[in-house]
């Protein structure tokens, strides 16, 4: 019975570690802007997943309203909690809705990038861009940030979510800003397909003779 016990806990301990652990970091599109937490894309992602063979512990961390200076504030404790292995950044609409210099959201970013890098994680980075509010010029100066820190950290970059969602009347909020309840499960097939490529399933420990 001792070894029946001790071969459960190892075998529970060996699929803990072989999930890849994926932290979200964003704002309201991602943490399921009025609605409840497991109707939200980041909640739907791992089932997602599974079809292209990953087994994915998502975290969301995300926050409505929240700026690039807000989760860097609050990133090194998520890091220290969570110990991921990909951290997703979606951030950045809040900084430019309330037209912030990009040169704001840029530096954080790139602060948040090395902070995920020095953790051992590896950064993702998603395009954001934004309503011309403030102009084509502010709002193309805000778009350059995302494949300009890409390049330069070397992180992935992927494509904005919300372009594709946004032209589907009925996936939005009357807001016309948030996806409802029913755009969240195309969501999470669209960012399984464009995240897949990029989450290499973590090596088991071996086992010690």
């Amino acid at each position: 019975m001792r070894w029946l016990s001790f071969l459960l806990v190892l075998t529970c301990s060996l699929q803990a570690h072989s999930a890849t652990r994926l932290l979200i970091v964003g704002d309201s599109l991602s943490a399921g802007y009025q609605m409840s937490a497991d109707q939200a894309w980041p909640s739907l992602l791992p089932q997602a997943l599974q079809k292209y063979n990953r087994s994915v512990t998502v975290v969301n961390a995300s926050v409505s309203g929240d700026t690039t200076g807000n989760s860097l504030v609050r990133l090194p404790q998520l890091l220290q909690q969570h110990t991921p292995d990909y951290v997703l950044l979606e951030l950045g609409a809040n900084d430019g809705l309330r037209g912030f210099s990009p040169q704001i959201p840029q530096q954080n970013l790139a602060q948040m990038i090395d902070l995920i890098t020095q953790s051992g994680a590896q950064a993702i980075l998603m395009q954001i861009r934004i309503p011309p509010n403030y102009g084509q010029r502010y709002s193309k100066a805000f778009a350059a940030i995302y494949p300009t820190l890409a390049t330069e950290k070397k992180v992935s970059l992927l494509p904005f979510f919300l372009e594709q969602v946004i032209v589907r009347p009925e996936w939005i909020k009357s807001d016309g800003l948030h996806p409802n309840e029913q755009a969240q499960p195309w969501i999470a097939e669209w960012m399984a397909q464009h995240l897949h490529p990029l989450l290499e399933q973590p090596a088991a420990p071996e086992m010690q003779s």
